[in-house]
């Protein structure tokens, strides 16, 4: 990011970083579901159908609306599809369903006029529409590059009178992986050029006297997007504009990964009451979709009514410690010193699981926390997502555990311990202050925001062997962690810190998606829920540790959701990750059979990046920062990346998976399964 325009931000884009409150924004006409001002968050989705195929995406389209669609947004690559749009809007409006239409838009101009004149919203790319991307590096003057904006306004005004004249609404959406090469010459690939490409377009339609738009930030990165959304809303208040957001995480995947790292994107940006609409990018049906944006947006309705309508206005923006630290726009994560050699400072985060309900009397029980028990060996093998510490409470185990886990007891248990190998005392914050009988290794001290306040903190004793374990009973749990984090840099203390969430099974399955009230959708909110409370934390730099405390749920699941939050977060990479869209009109082969088979493959390539795009518009741009990649390119064909390299091109699509694993072991990046 540039540093001198850094300087001149004061990290002010939300409300409040210590108590909820939603980001007042501007009410935006979408047909006759309005967005933004004191509106709800809106929900949407986009076909995955051939824009030609009329009745197939009107079915398709009814689905979503009946999952929980409120805007439908359809694919217009060319004129023909964009006329196309009436017939659809047209049968949807025959069988009763006036959901607003959105024209998605990319490189065509004269689609985008056409599309505009039909539906209620047309969503235009400011790093393709009028400008190039074609991955040039040019040194522009300052004359060079106001001569570019002005061409692409005597392509883009055009299609902002139509919008005017229509009553159409528009979204400008940056994507990160997608940025024009002009504005990545100037601006690099950082949240201020995606934030610069957005901005130009607004000012443009400003100028105009069009105002009916929506932004959006969207990268798959989400620590990428939330940067640049954030960075959005102060450079938007500072230039007195306050447009809604349409909040989403792109190609964010599919199943577990997808949910984990949507809710780290999308949730931390609803945390600090930012996000006007949503959609989640899943590598699945879209009906699919809508359930797990419901189960994300449903908290903030809850939250909001706690307040008691309670709210600041749009810009008075209150955020408590004024000697902070915190770096909103860019990543860096709170300095502390290393416990016992183990937790803290430059070490990953760690994984707590709690077992204390568990059979203790069988080895096997340590199978769901990453530790693969043989009883013909008699040993153990640690999987990829092995977890660091297991919490036993009161509970003495009947076996051997292996040599490199650690066991954490409640304090006076562990005192009657004969053997203290691996073992580790948690202790409440008043046994702490007052026992006499203190390990030298590891102390872990159960604390609350509201105990900074009291005689027994004031009279901690601090050495390198403390580490807090961050609790909280408060609704807005995430704030009130985050104000713990804050006021540690003020005080100047440097103890590394557990984040603990603790979710029950009735307060997980209030509205869960998309199952209907089982164990699988309690599941699927666990996931989504701890995702946005620790992701929020974690993408800011705050958290040595995540314990996720969910009783009901299975352990294998509390732990891959642990290990999930951390990838998403690139705290901590513990397995393959894979950047896939989520398909649409577009899309030359079927995503999710082949995302299937890439992942039956490589899923055990550790920390390798994997980008799957079903055409070139999401191509070797939005998977902005994969190791490789998969492009469809044309029927049966596709072209492989590295990085964004094209490399072996159009070939057919039965043996491009084995090409691909070929480059990526002339990389000397294979390993055997």
């Amino acid at each position: 990011m540039n540093t001198d325009a850094v300087k001149l931000l004061q990290g002010r884009y939300c409300n409040s970083l210590t108590e909820y409150s939603r980001f007042v924004t501007r009410e935006v006409a979408i047909g006759d579901v309005p967005m933004g001002g004191n509106n709800p968050i809106r929900i949407q989705s986009m076909t995955t159908t051939d824009t030609m195929d009329t009745m197939g995406t009107v079915e398709q389209s009814i689905r979503m609306v009946d999952a929980g669609c409120e805007y439908v947004r359809i694919t217009a690559p060319s004129i023909k599809e964009a006329q196309n749009l009436a017939e659809i809007k047209k049968q949807l409006r025959q069988r009763g369903y006036t959901v607003p239409l959105v024209a998605d838009i990319h490189f065509t101009p004269n689609a985008a006029e056409v599309a505009a004149r039909i539906v209620e919203k047309v969503r235009v790319n400011p790093g393709n529409y009028a400008d190039k991307k074609k991955f040039d590096q040019i040194d522009y003057t300052d004359v060079e590059y106001q001569g570019e904006l002005e061409r692409i306004y005597q392509k883009f005004a055009p299609l902002v009178k139509i919008c005017k004249e229509y009553g159409t609404a528009m979204r400008i959406g940056t994507n990160h992986g997608s940025l024009s090469d002009r504005i990545m010459s100037r601006y690099g690939d950082t949240p201020q050029g995606m934030v610069e490409s957005a901005m130009e377009f607004m000012r443009m339609c400003e100028t105009l006297n069009y105002y009916n738009l929506v932004i959006s930030m969207k990268s798959s990165n989400p620590q990428v997007m939330v940067q640049a959304y954030r960075l959005l809303v102060e450079t938007m208040v500072a230039e007195g504009m306050n447009y809604p957001l349409h909040l989403g995480v792109t190609e964010a995947g599919d199943g577990e990964d997808g949910r984990i790292k949507s809710a780290v994107g999308i949730g931390t940006l609803l945390e600090d009451g930012l996000g006007d609409t949503v959609r989640v990018s899943l590598t699945e049906e879209p009906e699919a979709e809508a359930p797990v944006a419901i189960a994300l947006v449903e908290r903030y309705v809850n939250r909001a009514k706690a307040k008691s309508g309670k709210n600041h206005g749009p810009w008075t923006m209150d955020h408590g410690q004024k000697s902070s630290t915190h770096a909103p726009y860019e990543y860096k994560r709170r300095h502390t010193y290393e416990a016992n050699a183990f937790i803290g400072g430059h070490m990953v985060p760690r994984v707590v699981i709690d077992l204390s309900h568990k059979n203790l009397k069988d080895p096997a029980v340590l199978n769901d926390a990453g530790y693969l028990y043989s009883p013909v060996l008699d040993k153990y093998n640690m999987a990829e997502q092995s977890v660091d510490f297991v919490y036993l409470a009161d509970q003495l185990p009947s076996f051997n555990f292996p040599g490199n886990l650690k066991q954490l007891y409640n304090y006076q248990t562990w005192l009657k311990l004969a053997d203290k190998t691996m073992c580790h005392p948690v202790f409440t914050l008043q046994e702490y202050v007052t026992s006499e009988n203190r390990p030298s290794a590891l102390n872990l001290v159960r604390i609350k925001h509201a105990d900074i306040e009291t005689e027994e903190f004031a009279s901690l004793p601090f050495d390198h062997s403390l580490v807090f374990v961050l609790e909280t009973n408060e609704l807005h749990g995430m704030a009130d962690q985050r104000s713990f984090f804050l006021k540690l840099e003020e005080l100047g203390l440097e103890v590394p810190v557990i984040i603990k969430r603790d979710y029950s099974f009735e307060t997980i399955n209030q509205k869960v998606s998309p199952t209907g009230g089982d164990l699988e959708g309690a599941a699927t909110n666990l996931q989504l829920y701890a995702a946005t409370d620790l992701g929020a934390l974690l993408v800011d730099g705050f958290g040595d540790g995540v314990w996720i405390d969910a009783p009901g749920i299975e352990t294998k699941v509390i732990t891959s959701t642990a290990f999930g939050i951390l990838q998403a977060t690139r705290s901590r990479i513990s397995k393959t990750e894979y950047i896939s869209c989520p398909s649409c009109g577009r899309t030359l082969f079927d995503l999710m059979v082949t995302t299937q088979m890439i992942r039956s493959r490589t899923s055990h390539l550790k920390g390798l990046k994997i980008g799957i795009m079903g055409c070139i518009v999401n191509g070797p741009g939005e998977m902005a920062d994969a190791d490789y990649g998969y492009v469809g390119s044309g029927t049966d064909k596709v072209t492989l990346y590295r990085g964004k390299e094209a490399v072996k091109k159009n070939i057919s699509s039965a043996n491009a998976l084995d090409e691909l694993i070929g480059i990526i072991k002339d990389d000397g990046n294979w390993v055997e399964s």
